[in-house]
């Protein structure tokens, strides 16, 4: 099986260009092999890419125009489609080649066909989690208990809050009373002195006898 693609080495679009650039590119960076076949330099290649490209593929006008792409004679895509393949990691199944092992499209691959991760993979860490639907009855139990323990301390911490706030109230309390029972003492040193005998018995004064006699 050889990737074919068929190519307009003298085009004049830049686009053009550009887009047979992108393709050709990235086959040989990934060390795919494939042919170019030009349809500038030889009429048997246009004739031959314009008979192959499906009807549905084709442009508004009727005329394919490069690159296209084909695996032998099977009509893979044109650059749009290939494109859109590169960006979700599936070039090789727009191909129709097998993914190398390893890689992100076999790691895909390997899901979408039956649920299980390549060897590669699981050798290099890269499994994936078990959906909790999958995890044994021993490891669902561990994780329940856990969250009762993380209940039960979390309710403790609240009740110990709760008793440091009341202890802290009544501390506070308890300095106003003191403060009452201290002033007490200072109301009894204010009681009136007692009277003494010279109060008691003052001699009365010639000016007080005479306002009596009056």
């Amino acid at each position: 099986m050889v990737i074919k693609v068929f190519i307009a080495s003298q085009s004049g679009s830049t686009a053009i260009k550009k887009k047979q650039q992108d393709v050709l590119g990235f086959l040989e960076a990934n060390k795919i092999d494939f042919k170019e076949l030009d349809i500038a330099a030889n009429e048997d290649n246009r004739k031959w890419m314009r008979e192959n490209v499906p009807g549905e593929k084709r442009p508004q006008n009727g005329i394919p125009l490069p690159p296209q792409i084909f695996n032998d004679e099977l009509y893979c895509g044109d650059f749009e489609a290939f494109f859109n393949a590169k960006e979700d990691n599936g070039v090789y199944a727009f191909l129709g080649l097998d993914p190398p092992p390893g890689s992100k499209e076999a790691h895909q691959a390997a899901i979408i066909q039956n649920g299980e991760v390549p060897e590669n993979d699981k050798a290099d860490g890269n499994e994936l989690p078990v959906a909790a639907e999958d995890q044994p009855e021993e490891n669902i139990e561990m994780l329940h208990n856990h969250f009762e323990q993380s209940t039960d301390i979390n309710e403790n911490i609240g009740e110990n809050e709760a008793d440091k706030h009341e202890e802290s109230v009544h501390q506070t309390i308890e300095p106003e009373e003191t403060t009452k029972e201290e002033k007490e003492p200072e109301i009894e040193d204010e009681e009136a002195e007692p009277v003494t005998e010279d109060e008691e018995e003052q001699p009365v004064t010639e000016e007080e006898d005479e306002v009596d006699e009056s």
